[in-house]
């Protein structure tokens, strides 16, 4: 699967939401792309990421 523009490898299928927790982003602060759709923060749990999926993490920061 790609990530941010980088191939990354699946072990099994996962949720988008486990994935996000086991790489370290806070849920409520990233927007997720997969596959050209916007995945609410709702369906993230029932959304499966496998090999062939294309994702993009966009985290929101706090600037001054």
């Amino acid at each position: 699967m790609q990530v941010n523009g980088e191939q990354v490898t699946l072990e099994a299928p996962v949720s988008v939401a486990d994935y996000l927790e086991t790489h370290g982003f806070r849920a409520e602060r990233v927007a997720i792309e997969l596959d050209g759709e916007i995945i609410p923060r709702e369906k993230r749990a029932e959304t499966m990421l496998d090999d062939q999926c294309v994702m993009e993490i966009v985290q929101f920061v706090q600037g001054g």
